[in-house]
């Protein structure tokens, strides 16, 4: 408590600068590879992409990412045990987010697509093994996400594989391919604004105290996705036969019907992530301000101002702009070759795994999502078109994130300890 009152000032400054750290990897990490699909595709340039990512991301963390959040992320951790010691807790979040920082900054310096999630509860695992003890650690979660290692990847690889099979059967596989594509192009559209939609009306909303229920919900995101198929044709329709792009590629008219649909899944996802993943970096600096702020009370749940939700969207967008450009290479030209359609089908993969995921309760990243959607793109094209070196480095960089995260922490837990203890 002593620690508490005497440095308060100066931990929540700490934790101010360590969200901001860890934010910006979340930018230049998770963000750059929901972006790298439109990217890769050629549907977006990188400035677009950033463009795109500074409204919609920023919207999503700020409007849609909550007024509450849990700050021991998704019950890892219980701190109950050091109610009486709640400088332990105040160090364990500070380490946490520097930890989970130092690794993404690693990871995006490497173009290696990790997962934030994964980053932070493996820190908030290493500080509550030293820290509080082994016990305090909630296994049988970890056990969940170890298996959400394969499931969510898989899913998303096996939906993005239906979709390209679809887009075969319904547009490319026909005599009239153009027609076809502006034919079915609102229907896809429609899935796009109906399935973000519901990710962040199941998600999201409570920090505008707006509380719907699933059929509300559902109802709702109907509407959003009529609308959204609604401008989709408008935008399609004038899409011309061009003889000369068809002549270096048969299908280069049809991708282009495709390209103003991937802006949907673009600004779609930067939203979703926005209001997603935006806690993964201010849960801690959300849980040091509480815990200082109320003089020591170790709460489960805290207030979240909107001065925290706002430097979060703010540092992801920083890392997008200045670092975000290398996971996004990984993730849109070099695990298997993009174009229009099948980063469409990529997005709306991923896009409908994380509405799977978020009613299931299940604990998944966006990134080992988004990533089997692309796998499962390129699957549909034989095995060949894939990029197994790249796989291979993908999924070992997967593996080592949660014992990184913890083994950092560890350490810089008793520095901090030593230093105001």
């Amino acid at each position: 408590m002593e620690v508490i009152e005497a440095y308060g000032t100066i931990l929540i400054i700490l934790a101010m600068v360590f969200g901001l750290y860890m934010t910006w990897g979340v930018g230049a990490n998770d963000l750059a590879n929901a972006m790298g699909t439109s990217v890769g595709a050629g549907a977006v340039t990188v400035k677009q992409a950033i463009g795109i990512a500074i409204v919609f991301e920023f919207a999503g963390a700020v409007l849609a990412g909550g007024n509450v959040t849990k700050t021991i992320r998704k019950g890892i951790i219980d701190p109950t045990s050091i109610a009486d010691n709640p400088e332990i807790l105040v160090y364990g979040m500070l380490a946490a987010l520097l930890a989970a920082g130092v690794w993404l900054m690693i990871a995006s310096t490497r173009g290696w697509p990790v997962s934030t999630t994964h980053s932070i509860i493996g820190a908030l695992v290493g500080f509550a093994i030293v820290g509080i003890g082994p016990d305090a650690v909630n296994w049988g979660k970890i056990g969940k996400i170890i298996a959400s290692w394969v499931i969510s990847p898989a899913v998303g690889g096996i939906i993005s594989f239906l979709l390209v099979m679809s887009t075969r059967k319904l547009i490319f596989d026909t005599e009239n391919p153009l027609k076809n594509a502006k034919k079915y192009a609102p229907v896809y559209i429609f899935l796009v604004g109906f399935i973000i939609s519901l990710v962040t009306l199941f998600k999201g909303l409570k920090h505008l105290n707006i509380d719907l229920s699933g059929g509300m919900s559902f109802v709702l995101a109907f509407g959003i996705g009529l609308l959204t198929a609604l401008v989709g044709w408008l935008l399609v329709r004038g899409v011309a036969e061009d003889p000369e792009a068809d002549r270096e590629f048969h299908f280069a008219s049809v991708e282009k019907v495709f390209t103003p649909m991937m802006l949907f899944t673009a600004c779609s996802m930067a939203f979703a992530h926005g209001s997603n993943d935006v806690a993964n970096g201010i849960g801690p600096l959300a849980a040091v301000v509480s815990i200082v702020s109320s003089g020591g009370e170790v709460m489960q749940k805290s207030n979240m101002p909107i001065w925290i939700l706002m430097l979060g969207g703010a540092g992801i967008v920083t890392g997008l702009v200045t670092m975000g450009y290398r996971v996004m290479l990984t993730v849109g030209t070099k695990i298997t070759e993009l174009t229009p359609s099948r980063g469409f089908c990529a997005e709306l993969a991923a896009a409908s795994t994380v509405v799977l995921a978020s009613r299931t309760g299940l604990p998944v990243s966006t990134t080992h999502i988004l990533v089997g959607s692309v796998l499962g793109v390129g699957l549909a094209r034989g095995i060949g078109a894939l990029d197994l070196r790249v796989v291979l480095n993908i999924i070992i960089s997967w593996l080592v994130t949660l014992p990184v995260g913890a083994v950092l922490a560890m350490g810089f837990f008793f520095f901090l300890k030593g230093i105001f203890g």
